[in-house]
């Protein structure tokens, strides 16, 4: 027969849990909304079948009910009411919603496990990512909104790249600019001679720019550049005649 009552959604402490489909056994899972539920004891189940309540009859181990003899697959289960609080052990794939979850409930050890220095971010579309490890160094940059941030080497601060800290040197500035300086001679009256830069240019030599000197202080004509310079050396040469242990110094310029 028919439930005869208030509606069971208008009883707090009254679950209907999901109807059961018999096959002829004696025992089956007991389930809410397609999960399994464990009741509080058998004393706290009704359950119809037929049209007839079923009293005493039964056993409940877990999530299982057992009838103790087998249920016709013919037979029919009008309905299965649980009064109090019963334990739903196994919830359905997909079925717990946001609002379910209180705020600040999910800890770091419920979370997936992930690569050793991840962090998450998210794309375009608002999903979350993991922005690959960095290397030792590199700082974490962003481009901008529709990117997640990666890790990145930053330009180097120095305002070169290359040194060569002697008294015949050069130094590589950031953008391959190339400047370089040297001493050469000793030598005497009007002569001539060549000097190899320290490093070679990559592309050009644009400049050189010479100087002449000595310990006394007699006057010295110019030393000039005899040619154009090339890109590993050029050629000097000093017309004066009057003084000897001159030394020649240069600035080079190029890339």
């Amino acid at each position: 027969m028919a439930y005869i009552g208030r509606d069971t959604d208008k009883i707090s402490n009254v679950e209907v849990l999901d109807n059961i489909t018999f096959d002829g056994s004696s025992s089956y899972t007991l389930q809410k909304g397609g999960s399994n539920f464990t009741p509080s004891s058998a004393n706290t189940l009704l359950v119809s079948i037929d049209g007839v309540v079923q009293a005493g009859n039964f056993t409940v181990s877990g999530s299982t009910i057992d009838f103790g003899t087998a249920v016709a697959g013919t037979s029919t289960c009008d309905f299965i009411l649980h009064y109090g609080i019963g334990l739903i052990t196994s919830v359905s794939d997909g079925t717990v919603t946001t609002a379910k979850l209180a705020d600040d409930a999910v800890t770091l050890a419920k979370m997936a496990s992930g690569t050793d220095g991840n962090i998450i971010s998210y794309d375009a579309s608002g999903n979350p990512v993991a922005v690959a490890t960095g290397t030792d160094g590199q700082v974490l940059t962003s481009s901008g909104a529709g990117s997640p941030p990666a890790f990145e080497t930053l330009p180097s601060s120095n305002p070169y790249t290359a040194l060569s800290n002697a008294e015949s040197g050069y130094i590589t500035l950031v953008g391959g600019l190339i400047i370089q300086w040297g001493l050469f001679g000793t030598f005497g009256i009007a002569s001539t001679g060549t000097v190899t830069f320290p490093t070679t240019f990559p592309s050009n030599c644009w400049t050189v720019t010479t100087g002449l000197w000595n310990n006394n202080s007699n006057a010295l004509n110019s030393l000039v550049v005899a040619r154009t310079p090339s890109t590993s050396q050029f050629t000097w040469y000093q017309g004066d005649t009057g003084n000897t242990g001159r030394v020649g110094a240069y600035i080079a310029i190029g890339k």
